[in-house]
């Protein structure tokens, strides 16, 4: 992952925020839109609610390697929001929780497509 697959900027954010489609499960809530770019990228917003820094961090860096290890389709920016029970989840369940909410959203590369996607 480099710096150009993670939203950065609060106008960015805004945007997905505003105008992406919400899927929401009891950890986590995600919004999606398209972005018109090659590659997908995201953020995440982490509650302070949810924990002191140590677990915030925590969360998000839990969050980024199951992102790293799940190819996504290109061309899409995504919002991933955490709840206050993901402090207290462990890395199985927000991975099954990260899957679900990225395959509502259809957002998750099937075999045949990640032949054609790295054709480009």
């Amino acid at each position: 992952m480099r710096g150009e697959e993670y939203l950065k900027k609060g106008d960015q954010f805004s945007l997905v925020y505003n105008r992406g489609k919400l899927f929401k499960d009891k950890l986590l809530s995600m919004r999606s839109m398209p972005n018109g770019l090659g590659f997908s990228r995201y953020g995440f917003i982490v509650n302070r609610r949810v924990g002191k820094a140590v677990t915030r961090n925590r969360i998000k860096r839990l969050l980024r390697e199951i992102l790293r290890q799940i190819p996504l389709k290109p061309g899409w920016d995504i919002v991933i929001f955490s709840g206050s029970l993901t402090a207290e989840a462990d890395y199985d369940k927000i991975k099954k929780t990260t899957l679900s909410l990225l395959s509502k959203a259809r957002l998750i590369l099937e075999n045949y497509e990640t032949v054609y996607s790295r054709a480009n």
